[in-house]
Formats: structure tokens, sequence, C-alpha cells
């Protein structure tokens, strides 16, 4: 996902080690909505997201009987709703 890798450079840029413990956090935050699909809440219809601790970002999912389908991965300031237009496009 592009925007995980955004992300991920930015915090590199900002301090050393910084972008490991940012994709530590999101995989951390992916093992946890894998472990308990259904305990987060929903955004939008079927679709729900998952907070990434210490960091302004959402993983948002779609939880299916065999598998975690990971839709966008958003960050908490951008417009409501914009992740969605991934999903549609």
């Amino acid at each position: 996902m592009q925007e995980l890798l955004e992300a991920q450079a930015w915090y590199a840029q900002r301090s050393p080690g910084l972008d490991f413990e940012f994709a530590r956090a999101v995989d951390a935050a992916v093992a946890r909505a894998l472990r308990m699909p259904l305990a987060f809440p929903c955004v939008e219809a079927e679709f729900r997201h998952v907070i990434v601790r210490k960091f302004p970002y959402s993983v948002i999912y779609h939880p299916l009987p065999s598998e975690l389908v990971v839709i966008s991965f958003f960050h908490h300031r951008r417009r409501p709703g914009a992740w969605s237009q991934s999903v549609r496009s």
C-alpha cells in the first residue's frame, strides 16, 4: 500500500529507527485484527478499523471467513471518508 510506504519513509526521515517502530506498530495492529476481526468498530458497512498504537493511523479492513482484507491505511487527520475513495476506484 502506497500510504503505508510513504508514512514509513516519512518516519525514517524524522528519527533513526522510528520507521522500524512504526512498522512494528502496524504489524501489531494487523495481528490484533487477525486475532479478533469482529472486535473493532465498523466505519462503513462491512469495513472495520483498528488503530495503530502510538501513531495517528488506522488500518481499514474487511473481515472475511477465511482471511482479512486490508482496504486502506488511513491517517487520522485526513478527511473522514477519504479512505473509501480507494475502494470505489
